[in-house]
């Protein structure tokens, strides 16, 4: 078959490149359309294809500011021409799944999440903490995004959603049902956590507004213990001026400094509403506890005491600093006990090869029958 794969951006190995990169592995003849590719930022898997870019690629500052080009991304991804292939598989959380199709040809898009920063996180990305002028502008900007995101959801036959939180959400913006397959976490990444841990709590995330990672660091800061926070974004400043002497931040860091703090900390910490949050396994495949709001995609991951299934970690409840700072409490009282060969077992129900075989799967179930749901 002559597949195209469109994503949207290609700037850096995160959770959705990850995807993609099985993608490619599905499909290594296929041609790849991204709004913007930053040379050498993506897996060799992903490089070594032909990647065909937008005009965004070419605008100023584009590599480190593209997210102000947000209103044009729309206009970027419908430029791309997709005829002559057989098949257009998308991977989207922003404009990808917007992509316009020949005719006749079927349209899969994996969805990570409607488009995030017009629907329900307009607030975290342009409410208070965003200038005067964004949030002058922002208004008239996001309605007419959300209705092109709606209007552009027709241009898709099947979605896959990567999780059941997500879903729900693709039903609400786009009354659209979609097929649950979770993303894929490399297990054989990690090595199991055997001994004592280090004493320390770990963050791995992009330090955006969304993540909430205010509340894991004002909550280490309280009960005076040592968080290593590894991950750049816009919140970094804010983040350090509320941070106690026990909080590091250690910016990015490579695959396998990343497994090796997971090995040897206390707990991972994830106080924020994920779509479906891939840190927690990656956690666990490390033999690892997460302490974890329970709310989204957590609540499909982590297993908490009084459900039938062994624990991997524990859940707080209301997304305040006394709450999570009572959980890390409750962690350590040593009240509930985590095998990391459990953990390690709850990780691999989610490896890449079983994410490869379902995705295919579901794949090979479109293109058999009628396509269109």
């Amino acid at each position: 078959m002559n597949v195209a794969l469109v994503h949207d951006w290609l700037t850096g190995m995160r959770g959705g490149e990850r995807c993609l990169e099985v993608f490619c592995e599905l499909f290594p003849d296929a041609d790849l359309f991204t709004l913007l590719h930053v040379p050498g930022s993506v897996s060799a898997g992903i490089e070594r294809r032909r990647i065909v870019t937008s005009f965004v690629q070419r605008l100023p500052a584009v590599t480190t500011r593209y997210r102000y080009y947000l209103p044009l991304f729309p206009s970027a991804i419908e430029s791309f021409d997709l005829r002559g292939y057989d098949l257009v598989l998308s991977s989207s959380h922003c404009v990808a799944k917007g992509a316009r199709p020949a005719a006749g040809v079927p349209h899969v898009s994996y969805c990570f999440t409607p488009m995030r920063y017009v629907w329900d996180l307009y607030d975290d990305y342009f409410g208070r903490h965003a200038g005067v002028l964004t949030r002058m502008v922002m208004p008239a900007v996001a309605a007419r995004l959300r209705r092109w995101d709606r209007r552009s959801s027709a241009r898709v036959d099947r979605f896959v959603a990567i999780s059941r939180h997500v879903a729900a959400r693709i039903d609400r913006c786009y009354g659209r049902s979609a097929e649950v397959v979770h993303p894929p976490v490399d297990v054989q990444r990690f090595e199991v956590a055997s001994g004592d841990d280090d004493g320390f709590y770990l963050v791995v995330s992009a330090l955006a507004p969304y993540k909430r990672l205010d509340l894991a660091v004002r909550a280490a800061s309280l009960l005076g213990r040592r968080l290593l926070v590894v991950g750049w974004g816009p919140q970094e400043r804010r983040l350090r001026a509320l941070a106690g002497p026990g909080v590091e931040f250690l910016g990015p860091r490579s695959d396998e400094e990343v497994a090796e703090l997971y090995r040897r900390c206390r707990a991972v910490l994830f106080p924020g509403v994920e779509d479906f949050g891939i840190v927690p396994l990656e956690a666990m495949a490390a033999g690892r506890p997460v302490i974890a709001f329970a709310a989204g995609g957590a609540l499909e991951t982590v297993i908490a005491p009084g459900d039938a299934r062994a624990p991997t970690g524990l859940f707080f409840h209301a997304q305040t600093v006394e709450a999570l700072a009572e959980a890390m409490r409750g962690l350590e009282s040593g009240a509930v006990a985590f095998e990391p060969k459990v953990l390690r077992a709850r990780a691999e129900e989610f490896d890449r090869a079983r994410f490869k075989e379902r995705i295919a799967s579901f794949l090979a179930e479109c293109l058999r029958g009628p396509v269109r749901c």
